[in-house]
């Protein structure tokens, strides 16, 4: 599915990515683990095409997405739940929603995943008509996802859900998430600074630290590790 090898990125003369690499399989979650700061957001944006990585490589289904367009890379299946939601406040939750149909097939379906993401999130069908700022966070993120899945990804990428969000809409999505990884075989790569919110979730994950991969491991062995406990998990 996706496998990233030697993958350096930064802003300009500055390089935050060092050497990263990392691998996630069909119908897996696997977590991308690290503070704030760490570089979990420069990668996001070099596998999306939103950033050049300097070198390396970004496979995804055999095929080579480092340094194409992030059309290109939304076209071959990747699509993104930004850090902030980053939705149209001024529009409504539908228009949003609509907005994830991108491509001819994606609009063909559109009604079929719509109904599809008011089962997911019924909340969403009750605010339909709702202008989207007008939402709490937890909605908000629900209208976010939502709209993502209306895109029919291969690979979801969560990018920090639980922002600012009560535990218990952070549970929701990250169920969600479960749920479609084990029955549909979507893959989800799940980017948090919250480490037991993400491995109680995740399959495998990664920590970074400074620009690199300092850890990798199942859920069960990170949790585990005494590194994690005493830096993340305050054990």
């Amino acid at each position: 599915m996706l496998k990233v090898e030697g993958l350096n990125a930064g802003y300009g003369a500055v390089n935050i990515l060092w050497d990263v690499g990392f691998t996630l399989n069909d119908g897996e979650i696997v977590a991308i683990l690290g503070s704030n700061g760490a570089g979990k957001t420069t990668m996001v944006r070099a596998i999306t095409g939103m950033l050049k990585p300097s070198a390396g490589s970004v496979m995804f289904n055999g095929q080579e997405l480092a340094k194409k367009s992030s059309r290109f890379i939304l076209d071959s299946g990747i699509v993104q739940v930004p850090e902030g939601r980053q939705l149209f406040t001024d529009m409504t939750v539908l228009e949003n929603l609509q907005m994830g149909a991108f491509s001819k097939e994606t609009k063909a379906n559109f009604q079929k995943n719509l109904e599809r993401s008011y089962e997911w999130f019924p909340k969403l069908k009750e605010r339909a008509k709702q202008a989207a700022g007008t939402l709490s966070g937890g909605e908000q993120q629900m209208v976010a996802v939502a709209r993502a899945l209306i895109g029919e990804p291969k690979l979801l990428i969560l990018d920090e859900p639980s922002l600012g969000l009560a535990p218990n809409i952070v549970d929701d999505i990250l169920e969600v998430a479960k749920t479609l990884a084990r029955d549909t075989g979507i893959s989800v790569l799940l980017v948090e600074q919250d480490l037991t919110k993400a491995l109680s979730a995740a399959d495998r994950g990664y920590v970074v630290e400074n620009g690199r991969i300092s850890l990798e491991g199942t859920s069960a062995e990170l949790q585990a590790n005494e590194h994690v406990k005493k830096a993340y998990l305050g054990i």
